[in-house]
C-alpha cells in the first residue's frame, strides 16, 4: 500500500472535515466532510487551502491571521489556530489541529489538518452566539473548544460584566452534555440555610412551611453542567459542604436520610482572584484546586476594541430600538472608551444612547457624559466653524490619547506597539515627545 493510500484511509476515518496538504498548501486528500462543509470543488494536486477556507489566494498568515502549517514546519510539532473560514453556511469559526505526517523513516509527507466547527461564535450579528473576531476572543475561544472536549472543572476568572455566563453555557453547548440541563447557582447572598436547599433540596416537614417535597438545582442538573457563579463569595463555612459536594458528587436533601448522587459537570467563575483569597485564609486552598482543573480567561472589553463597532450593531439590532443606527462618530468614541463595566456597561451605554436620540441616527452627542472625551467635542449636527473651533490639534489630541493609554494598559511595551499598529521604536519615540511612561517600561 503506498503513502496516497494510506493517507485517504486516514483522513476517511476522521468523522470531522479533514484534509491532507504539503507545505505549498496543495491539498493531496480530503474526506467528505470537509466537501460538505465548504460545498465547493476540490481539485487535488492544484487546490489549496486557503483557497477552499478563506476564498483567498494567500495564505492566511497574510490576512491576520496565524498559519499552523508554518507553525508545524517550524517545530516539527502539532499546533493548533482559530480561524475564521467561508463554509456553505457563511463565515463560521473553527478551530484548526495540524499534525505533521512521517513515513517509517521520519521524513515528513505532508500535514494532517482536522477543522473543528465552533458554532457557539460568530464574527457577524447572530442572536445567542459570542460575537467578536479580535485576537483575545480568538485565543478564548480555543480554550472554551479544548474545555468542551473533556470533563475537567473549568474555572471562569475576568472582570464583572464580561460574559462568564454566556462562556459557560458555550463550554455545555460544545460538550457532550448538550442535550441535558445548564444549571445556574448564584452564590452571591447565600445563607447556609438557602444554599443548602437550593443545592440540595428539602423533604416534606424538614422545616416550618416545607408542605410539600422539593428537588434541588444538583438534583435537576443530572447528567448535564452546573454552573456556580461568582463562587468566590461562598463563606468559608458552606465552602466544606461545597467541596465533598463536588469531590463526591452524593448529597442529602436537608430533612432526608438517604443519600443522593448527581453526575454533573462543574462549570465555575468568579471575578476575584482566587489564589489571592486563598493566601488570606479566605477561600480554601482545596476547594480551589478542585475547581481550577482548566482556567479560562475572559478579556476585558477594552482589551477587544476590535469587536465593539460590531457588539455595538448586534445589541441594537435585538433591541426596541432596532430601527436606529450609530454614526461613525459616535461609533469611533465607543471603541476608544475604557468599559469598566464591560460588555454590561455597553449594552447599558446603547439603551441609554438610543433612548435620548431624537432621530434614527444616534449621533455622539446622543452618548452618555462618561463616553465623552474630555476636551474633545464631536457633535455632527454643528456647522462645520463650531465643530472646528471645539477641536483640539492633533497633536494634543494624540497626547491625550496616549497618557489615557499609558494610565490604562497592563501589558508590555512591545504588546501597546502591536496593539497601536507601530513600531516599538516609534512607539518609545511618542511616549518620550509627550514624557509619558508605561508602568511596566
Amino acid at each position: 500500500m503506498n503513502n496516497t493510500t494510506v493517507v485517504q484511509s486516514m483522513i476517511n476515518a476522521i468523522d470531522k472535515p479533514a484534509i491532507f496538504i504539503t507545505p505549498d498548501y496543495v491539498i493531496h486528500a480530503v474526506n467528505q466532510a470537509y466537501i460538505e462543509t465548504y460545498n465547493t470543488q476540490v481539485i487535488l494536486g492544484q487546490s489549496k487551502c486557503h483557497q477552499i477556507s478563506h476564498h483567498s489566494n494567500q495564505p492566511c498568515d497574510k490576512h491576520g491571521e496565524e498559519c499552523p502549517l508554518q507553525q508545524c514546519q517550524s517545530t516539527a510539532r502539532a499546533a493548533n489556530a482559530v480561524h475564521i473560514h467561508s463554509t456553505a453556511q457563511g463565515k463560521s469559526y473553527c478551530d484548526i489541529l495540524m499534525k505533521p505526517i512521517k513515513d517509517d523513516s521520519g521524513k515528513v509527507l505532508g500535514f494532517l489538518e482536522i477543522l473543528d466547527a465552533i458554532d457557539y461564535a460568530s464574527t457577524e450579528s447572530k442572536k445567542g452566539t459570542m460575537i467578536g473576531q479580535s485576537a483575545p476572543f480568538k485565543q478564548m475561544l480555543n480554550r472554551i473548544n479544548r474545555a468542551s472536549q473533556s470533563t475537567i472543572a473549568v474555572l471562569l476568572q475576568g472582570e464583572t460584566g464580561a460574559g462568564k455566563e454566556l462562556v459557560a453555557k458555550a463550554v455545555h453547548q460544545a460538550s457532550s452534555r448538550n442535550d441535558k440541563p445548564f444549571v445556574v447557582i448564584e452564590c452571591t447572598g447565600l445563607s447556609e440555610n438557602l444554599f443548602e436547599s437550593e443545592l440540595f433540596g428539602y423533604e416534606k416537614g424538614a422545616f416550618t412551611g416545607a408542605t410539600t417535597s422539593k428537588k434541588g438545582l444538583i438534583e435537576i442538573a443530572h447528567g448535564g453542567t452546573v454552573f456556580f457563579d461568582e463562587i468566590g463569595d461562598v463563606p468559608m463555612n458552606m465552602q466544606v459542604k461545597l467541596l465533598r459536594l463536588l469531590e463526591t458528587q452524593c448529597y442529602r436533601a436537608v430533612g432526608g436520610l438517604k443519600q443522593k448522587r448527581s453526575d454533573f459537570r462543574l462549570v465555575s467563575a468568579s471575578h476575584k482572584n482566587l489564589l489571592e483569597l486563598v493566601e488570606k485564609g479566605e477561600f480554601r486552598r482545596d476547594l480551589y484546586y478542585r475547581i481550577a482543573g482548566f482556567p479560562i480567561y475572559l478579556p476585558s472589553l477594552r482589551e477587544r476594541h476590535d469587536d465593539i463597532p460590531t457588539l455595538v450593531n448586534h445589541f441594537i439590532k435585538y433591541s426596541e430600538y432596532k430601527h436606529k443606527k450609530f454614526s461613525a462618530n459616535a461609533l469611533t468614541l465607543l471603541s476608544a472608551y475604557a468599559y469598566p463595566g464591560n460588555i454590561r456597561e455597553l449594552k447599558n451605554i446603547i439603551e441609554q444612547s438610543a433612548l435620548i436620540a431624537n432621530e434614527d441616527i444616534i449621533h455622539s452627542s446622543d452618548l452618555p457624559e462618561s463616553v465623552q472625551p474630555q476636551h474633545i467635542i464631536i457633535d455632527e449636527k454643528k456647522s462645520s466653524q463650531t465643530a472646528a473651533a471645539d477641536l483640539m490639534s492633533l497633536e494634543d489630541a494624540e497626547c491625550a490619547y496616549l497618557s489615557q493609554v499609558c494610565d490604562q494598559f497592563k501589558g508590555s511595551s512591545a504588546e501597546l506597539a502591536i496593539k497601536l499598529n507601530i513600531s516599538v521604536r516609534t512607539l518609545y519615540r511618542k511616549l518620550q515627545r509627550y514624557e509619558l511612561k508605561l508602568s511596566v517600561l
